[in-house]
């Protein structure tokens, strides 16, 4: 390498600022200095947005025991037992879906709409176990309602996004008993909105697609009333765009229960149900 000399350690005398002239410089050969180090790294950091986003919503997916490799595919597989060919007729479709009952409660649902049956499966996806079953008569179905949800102006538990309700043997209500009552299952009407980790999975987003789910129900509502019309009712469905209205108002125990994801079958801890 190259090193900086004074002109006074050897050389001629010279005028001011030639080699040789005190105060000048020239550069000769020189031993090895010391050798050049790259600057350190910044102590810290920072991540992109998108990757930790996209890391948190990967492990949320896993809680959930229907997102499990393989889960999905044997559900569907064993919950067509249900089906009775002599009242349902034959299977058109399956859908993962998120119920909402009146009270604001969310439960996780299988749903099977058949030739003439919408069938809504309590399905346990820890132990793979079909738990309960509803089954709706299509050619009863007289409204089909979708929009918002809505709630009173004093309720203290709202949810924002879009349901679809469906209504049958033309009762737009439930009565007063059966409204106040949390567990009552004489509700003359459904209601369903996309399950929270619909676009998280590839693989299980066309089961959990509500727009498509509203499609294929229509349809078969509309070719049941056409095939087997209920004597003594009119013929056809309603379809109605309008909001969804759910009466509820302190709604402390909806709130629990939506904020621990109890309607779902998820790992809690060291346990899952």
């Amino acid at each position: 390498m190259l090193q900086l000399r004074d002109a006074d350690e050897g050389g001629p005398g010279g005028g001011s600022g030639s080699p040789g002239s005190p105060g000048a410089a020239t550069l000769v050969p020189g031993g090895a200095g010391p050798p050049f180090e790259p600057p350190a790294p910044p102590a810290r950091q920072t991540l992109r947005p998108l990757s930790v986003r996209t890391a948190g919503r990967a492990g949320r997916l896993r809680q959930y025991f229907v997102f499990r490799p393989g889960t999905i595919e044997q559900a569907v597989s064993e919950i067509r037992v249900v089906v009775l060919p002599a009242e349902d007729g034959e299977v058109q479709s399956v859908w993962l879906l998120t119920e909402i009952d009146h009270w604001n409660n969310e439960k996780e649902r299988l749903v099977l709409i058949t030739d003439w049956s919408l069938l809504v499966c309590k399905y346990n996806f820890i132990s793979l176990q079909c738990q309960q079953v509803t089954r709706i008569a299509l050619s009863a179905v007289d409204t089909i309602s979708v929009g918002e949800f809505e709630f009173p102006p004093k309720s203290l538990n709202k949810r924002e996004g879009v349901g679809i309700r469906i209504q049958w043997d033309k009762q737009s209500r439930a009565s007063f008993i059966n409204r106040w009552n949390p567990w009552s299952t004489n509700i003359p009407y459904i209601t369903f909105t996309e399950h929270p980790m619909a676009d998280a999975d590839e693989k299980v987003a066309s089961l959990c697609r509500l727009e498509n789910f509203q499609t294929q129900l229509i349809q078969a509502v509309k070719k049941a009333h056409k095939e087997g019309p209920v004597p003594g009712s009119a013929t056809g469905v309603l379809v109605l765009e309008r909001p969804i209205l759910i009466e509820t108002y302190l709604g402390l125990m909806s709130f629990i229960n939506n904020e621990a994801k109890l309607g779902y079958s998820m790992t809690r801890g060291k346990i899952g149900f």
